[in-house]
């Protein structure tokens, strides 16, 4: 990124890359004094298992540094009280939808049910709407949400409010409605993602949720980057998606190395400037955090994550979704939730009540730590 390493002089940066984010994620587990970096750029949710561990380090932040970004992205990167990182780039999805099959953007969730229904048969369609990217929980947060219901809920000042839960019958409603035939799924929405990104690019799904991290596959394939977040059931109402951050972040490595001086300035230096994070982004092809360089000269795709996680992301937080003690994680339980409904045919209410109750407990956990 730069020839002459300049942005922390009297330092040498050396740059480790793996084959896939899992592969980073279990080498930084693994990492020991000897192995670990010195600066690791990974997902905001390794940051309460990192702070636990102690292999980061909470870093202090200038207010003109701290002025580059949203408030709320620092948040994602702290965990009690303390900053661990600077935020690089937005991790959301967005949903796409195929200009071949609907010429204009849903209005509301039952205005794509409908097409499905509609042209099901004579389109030959797979599924109406699917997860390409992000998976049955965080991915397809957006549809659970769009349809009423959401892992934790927000008053009108942005705030969460931990007393309060998800309206279940409203939610159980919705799902009768819009995803069922009786007890069976009407085929608009997949309980699963497998093979949802092939049939989208086949033309056999009009709508999909795809990963910001992903989008040059589809232009590749001539896809407009139409993006959106998913409509909700009224006219006007969207359905909310993580809107975390990944974040470089300091780790304890490099006080151990005795590199912290040039590790804290890389971070501030380069990571958190208009400069680096454009660098950085033309390679990552992602949304930047940082405020300048979100003015700067971006793709479609990235323009259009961006937009589509403004009008409706939700911060990620992970001491609530991880569980807690006689409960269990969200990241479980939601792609439970649609294989008991959508698969095994189980009633919707139910399984909404139950999945209320847990969430009820991870909530009065989370607010604790």
């Amino acid at each position: 990124i730069a020839a002459k390493g300049d942005w922390v002089p009297g330092y040498t940066v050396k740059i480790v890359t793996f084959s896939s984010f899992d592969a980073l994620k279990d080498a930084f587990d693994k990492a020991t004094d000897q192995t670990g970096p010195d600066i690791v750029v990974g997902a905001n949710d390794w940051v309460p298992t990192g702070a636990k561990s102690g292999k980061l380090a909470p870093v202090t932040l200038t207010p003109a540094v701290k002025a580059r970004f949203n408030p709320t992205q620092l948040f994602d990167l702290s965990y009690r009280g303390s900053l661990y990182g600077v935020p690089i780039d937005v991790n959301n999805v967005a949903m796409i939808y195929n200009t071949k099959l609907v010429s204009s953007a849903p209005k509301t969730f039952g205005e794509m049910v409908d097409f499905y229904k509609a042209n099901k048969a004579s389109k030959k369609l797979k599924a109406g709407l699917c997860v390409a990217g992000g998976g049955m929980s965080w991915g397809a947060h957006s549809v659970f949400s769009a349809l009423g219901a959401d892992a934790y809920q927000f008053n009108s000042r942005d705030k969460i409010v931990y007393n309060r839960t998800f309206n279940f019958p409203a939610f159980a409603k919705n799902v009768k409605t819009y995803l069922l035939d009786g007890k069976k799924s009407n085929g608009f929405f997949p309980a699963s993602d497998a093979g949802c990104k092939d049939n989208f690019l086949a033309g056999k799904v009009p709508y999909a949720i795809i990963g910001n991290w992903e989008w040059k596959d589809y232009v590749a394939k001539g896809f407009e980057m139409n993006l959106m977040p998913v409509p909700g059931v009224a006219d006007g109402t969207y359905g909310k998606m993580f809107g975390s951050v990944s974040g470089a972040m300091l780790t304890t490595f490099a006080a151990k190395h005795g590199v912290a001086a040039g590790a804290k300035s890389l971070l501030t230096d380069f990571f958190a400037s208009t400069a680096g994070q454009v660098a950085y982004q033309a390679i990552e092809g992602r949304p930047p955090a940082e405020k300048g360089a979100q003015q700067a000269d971006l793709t479609a795709a990235q323009i259009g994550f961006g937009k589509a996680g403004s009008m409706a992301g939700i911060p990620q937080i992970g001491a609530i979704l991880n569980g807690t003690a006689g409960s269990a994680s969200y990241w479980d339980l939601l792609p439970a939730f649609w294989t008991a409904v959508l698969t095994d045919g189980k009633d919707p209410a139910a399984e909404a009540k139950k999945l209320n109750d847990f969430f009820k407990k991870n909530i009065e956990a989370g607010v604790k730590d």
